[in-house]
């Protein structure tokens, strides 16, 4: 027999609009767009222009969308390009590097400077699937209240439909953290709940209709540690196959809810570093940065070589190992295939877009190239999410145990000795926002309070915090936006709790701090969703 192939890009980014330049702040999604979006784009134009078929899911987070559909975002962009020219005029000379940035250039003003606009296109003419997530990536699993996690994904919903005109049916769970109905205190300092709904309530509730798992979590794999090197090769030792989805417990007035499982072996031939394609000595090496300017001017060479003995790249040479990488992928996908157990549909392979382009160079180069292979020289159809589901609906019920698809596929890397303090000082502010809301719903002339008040809160849900705090890059940064987050919260909070404190105070207030974090225009009926649900 032979299996789709599902590939699916999460994009994602946390709010860094109006909050540094560089080293951290808007540099990063400016690098994303340069090194990611934009290639991603021509790589989807030239290939409908070949009349080649290249249905990726694609996930963009409501924040990142957010900020790719800002007006400061457009002129950081262009503020960004700028830069990089001046960089090349006082660089050694590199005519593949200007050429790259040209063609970039190229990309974003023959899109209008709307990478929005232009995926949505894509979109609609049946070219890419769109899929959402929790508005700001929060830890759904390690959120204090179940209103807040109903919130996140209600925003995530709507902001969709604002930004790409209609609703999605997938949902990027961030970091493919899955928790399920039972007992909640994950530390000894947090209110412990006797019965807490599991995650798959919540996504049922705000109209998802499927998600994404880590192999191991449906006992099809053991956990990959895919956000570092030293991974070990996973083994397919569990009772289920990840070679098919699955139904998470039973339709909720008859609407089922399904899983796609991520393929261990396909994936980490990808991800890998050390093991797997970005590894290869032709590739542009990430690490080692010319200064002044930060041009990348090297290659691989070896992954065990120190920067110091890193060779001169070549990027003709790089292009060449990108088309056979292609090659080997396409025949790899074949021979799973050919391995198929009875009832298996699909390979699903998920990643983080930022791979493609950012980390590895050339990746946007490999996946144009793979898309060419699958079309025609194998037995492998390429598919969306959505359109394998339609086409085979699961038929199997599964439960599922906890965990991410981060390192050691457990929560402690938002979660542990670096990170519990941010967990303590979130906690409480959540129990006091909601607290407040039944309140505040009642009076709207409070309402600009409470929707900023929302904000902060959502903005300090971002799982980017934790994350960056427990990999110990840019730490300091982390530490500092969450902190912002969680005073602007606490300083918008005691009016919602009492009305009678001096309301013009917080109305201006809240004012100044929307005109910095000011995403998501529309809250309130998402904040009375999210509160009007009786717990269990």
């Amino acid at each position: 027999m032979s299996l789709g192939f599902v590939l699916t890009l999460h994009s994602h980014l946390p709010w860094v609009l109006h909050h540094g330049r560089w080293p951290h702040g808007s540099d990063w999604i400016c690098e994303a767009a340069l090194d990611t979006y934009l290639p991603l784009v021509g790589a989807l134009r030239r290939l409908e222009a070949e009349g080649i078929a290249a249905p990726i899911t694609l996930g963009i987070t409501p924040i990142l969308a957010a900020q790719l559909a800002h007006p400061s975002f457009r002129e950081e962009l262009d503020t960004y390009f700028a830069h990089r020219f001046e960089t090349l005029a006082e660089a050694p000379e590199v005519p593949w590097w200007e050429q790259h940035l040209r063609g970039l250039q190229r990309i974003w003003e023959s899109i209008d400077r709307n990478l929005i606009g232009e995926f949505r296109r894509h979109a609609e003419a049946g070219r890419l699937e769109l899929i959402s997530s929790a508005a700001t990536h929060g830890f759904l699993p390690l959120l204090g209240r179940d209103e807040s996690i109903r919130f996140q994904l209600l925003v995530g919903r709507a902001e969709h439909q604002r930004h790409f005109g209609e609703l999605p049916h997938g949902c990027w769970v961030p970091e493919c953290a899955y928790r399920p109905r039972g007992p909640w205190q994950p530390l000894p300092s947090a209110r412990a709940v006797p019965v807490r709904r599991g995650i798959e309530d919540h996504l049922r509730f705000a109209g998802f209709r499927w998600f994404y798992v880590d192999a191991h979590l449906a006992e099809a794999g053991e956990a990959s540690e895919l956000y570092g090197g030293g991974t070990t090769k996973p083994r397919l030792g569990g009772p289920r196959s990840p070679y098919r989805a699955y139904q998470l417990g039973t339709p909720v007035r008859g609407r089922p809810l399904h899983v796609l499982v991520r393929d261990p072996r396909t994936t980490e031939q990808v991800w890998s570093r050390h093991g797997g394609y970005p590894g290869d000595g032709r590739y542009l090496e990430f690490h080692k940065i010319r200064y002044p300017g930060g041009l990348k001017l090297w290659s691989v060479t070896d992954t065990k070589a120190d920067l110091a003995e890193k060779g001169p790249y070549h990027p003709d040479q790089a292009r060449l190992a990108a088309g056979l990488h292609a090659r080997h992928f396409a025949s790899l996908l074949e021979a799973v295939s050919q391995a198929a157990r009875p009832g298996d549909r699909a390979i699903v392979a998920p990643f983080d877009t930022e791979l493609f382009g950012h980390w590895w160079f050339e990746g946007v180069d490999f996946l144009e190239a793979l898309f060419g292979e699958l079309a025609h020289g194998t037995r492998i159809r390429a598919l969306s999410a959505g359109a394998m589901l339609d086409e085979s609906p699961p038929n199997t019920t599964i439960r599922l145990g906890p965990g991410s698809w981060g390192a050691n596929g457990d929560f402690s890397m938002w979660i542990g000795p670096q990170t519990n303090w941010t967990w303590e000082m979130l906690w409480p502010l959540e129990e006091r926002f909601w607290d407040a809301v039944p309140q505040a719903l009642d009076d709207p002339g409070l309402w600009p309070v409470l929707e900023q008040a929302a904000r902060e809160l959502l903005l300090a849900q971002s799982s980017d915090w934790q994350f960056i705090i427990s990999t110990g890059a840019a730490g300091d940064y982390a530490t500092k936006r969450f902190v912002e987050h969680c005073d602007a919260l606490a300083e918008l909070l005691p009016v919602l709790e009492d009305p009678a404190r001096d309301r013009q105070a917080a109305l201006t207030r809240a004012a100044e701090l929307a005109q910095i974090d000011g995403p998501f225009p529309d809250l309130i009926g998402a904040i009375a969703a999210a509160s009007d649900v009786v717990d269990p």
